[in-house]
């Protein structure tokens, strides 16, 4: 048996953080809008704004999103880069299963 990695608890944090279907779809919206205010994420969403809120938090939390206080508003957008991290981690995952003798 493998140890537990470094990088397997970093894909686990990240995972976790994507585990609800609503912080995937927030996630994807932010992607291809660049930035988005909450309120334009509740209008996109049939979800209440302190629901989403909560889920921007858990996303903020895991670094898969930044906001910035825009006045009263709070302007989120993807972390390209944890995306991208992300991304290589579960690359990385199904490389290991490539190399892994059956």
């Amino acid at each position: 048996m493998s140890p537990i990695t470094s990088p397997d608890r970093e894909l686990a944090a990240l995972a976790k953080a994507l585990a609800h279907p609503a912080r995937a779809a927030i996630l994807r919206t932010l992607l291809r809008r660049g930035e988005c205010v909450c309120g334009a994420l509740v209008d996109r969403l049939p979800l209440a704004q302190a629901t989403v809120s909560q889920h921007l938090k858990v996303l903020k939390g895991a670094g898969l999103v930044r906001g910035e206080t825009d006045g009263p508003r709070v302007c989120y957008c993807a972390d390209a880069s944890s995306v991208v991290r992300l991304r290589d981690l579960v690359h990385a995952l199904l490389e290991r299963r490539r190399e892994s003798p059956s």
